[in-house]
């Protein structure tokens, strides 16, 4: 199993560490808990390890014409400095992977895929790429830590970093004496900011950003937390909303794709879906009782009928109620009652719009 390049840094908190994509992570804190690390995202600022998300490079003449051939967004709607998210599919429509592009040049990309499939996501493109672009995997060469919470930029800017960057965007700054790609996102629904810094630099900048938190009593959080707020806030994950036999029409994805730009993969099944209706559909759905949604738990009519499953639940720190989100049959609307199976036992739901919480994301 793959280490972070600041796996010594989670021991020594004895952090509780997990699998992640063939990554050893911490997945909460002793002291602080899920619990208390989602109330400090929430309410104040929390910082994450994510490193084990993937990373590479793609150059060279025509990289924007081939990469706009490959995912679902349109790169020529962002601009240099800019980051976009966007999926890359199969040409039967599932999901190899969602991933964040970040826009140097026109022929100059830097990708950020999730860790499990990041392999797949060069593997796709390497056996599709033309002349000219080279396609570097740089998973092991780059950290990747997630500050986020209202109090960030407050962090940042006491690290003598410019703050004032809009949504998506990023530049390259210095943190605890290194370079770092400093990009305005997240996976929380909280205003915050994304660093990568190279290995070798990875563990000054945690360490100047864990000081920094302390004055604000922020807190260092696992992917525990990480999980609750992003489904809070109805974020996709991979495996679960998304997969190869879950397309992003079906994802309840639709704005991350280009559909008035040219073909990509997977894009003649997706825009016969868009046209004709998704037979089925993520939505969002909260417990009106004491029940928790766990994903893989089926999902039927108060008269009994089948309608699908839960891809991801859990228990709302913030709404203190159980919330999920289901593939459901596309003829499920929002204000039905519903009926989960938790462990033999009948649970009543009701399906409501996303986001569960407010985003201040810009």
């Amino acid at each position: 199993m793959k280490h972070s390049p600041l796996h010594e840094k989670h021991l020594s908190r004895n952090a509780k560490m997990a699998d992640f994509g063939g990554w050893l992570m911490p997945i909460e804190y002793p002291g602080a808990g899920v619990l208390a690390e989602h109330a400090a995202v929430r309410e104040k600022v929390g910082i994450f390890d994510v490193s084990h998300l993937g990373k590479a490079s793609v150059k060279g003449p025509g990289a924007l014409e081939f990469l706009n051939s490959m995912f679902t967004n349109d790169l020529n709607r962002i601009e240099n400095g800019s980051a976009q998210y966007t999926l890359l599919c199969t040409p039967a429509g599932g999901v190899v992977d969602d991933l964040i592009v970040y826009r140097n040049a026109p022929d100059d990309f830097f990708l950020v895929p999730n860790a499990s499939n990041a392999t797949d996501v060069v593997k796709v493109l390497r056996e599709h790429v033309p002349a000219g672009i080279e396609i570097v995997n740089l998973h092991l060469e780059y950290a990747v830590i997630a500050l986020q919470g209202p109090l960030a930029p407050q962090v940042m800017q006491s690290l003598g970093v410019n703050t004032e960057i809009d949504y998506m965007a990023f530049e390259t700054v210095s943190v605890g004496g290194a370079e770092v790609i400093l990009c305005r996102t997240g996976y929380t629904g909280e205003l915050g900011y994304e660093l990568l810094p190279k290995v070798g630099d990875a563990s000054n900048v945690w360490d100047a950003i864990v000081e920094a938190i302390e004055p604000v009593a922020g807190l260092v959080c696992g992917l525990g937390a990480r999980d609750t707020l992003r489904t809070e806030m109805g974020y996709p994950l991979h495996g679960h909303e998304l997969s190869l036999e879950i397309t992003p029409v079906e994802a309840s994805a639709s704005w991350a794709i280009g559909w008035d730009k040219g073909d990509f993969l997977g894009s003649d099944i997706l825009r016969s879906q868009k046209s004709a209706g998704p037979k089925r559909r993520s939505v969002a759905i909260k417990s009106l009782d004491r029940g928790i949604p766990r994903g893989g738990m089926s999902v039927k009519s108060d008269e009994g009928t089948p309608l699908g499953e839960i891809t991801s639940g859990t228990f709302s720190p913030s709404l203190k109620v159980g919330i999920g989100i289901a593939l459901l049959d596309s003829s499920v609307k929002v204000g039905d009652k519903l009926i989960i199976d938790v462990r033999g036992r009948d649970s009543m739901v009701e399906v409501v719009k996303l986001p569960f919480m407010p985003s201040h994301v810009r």
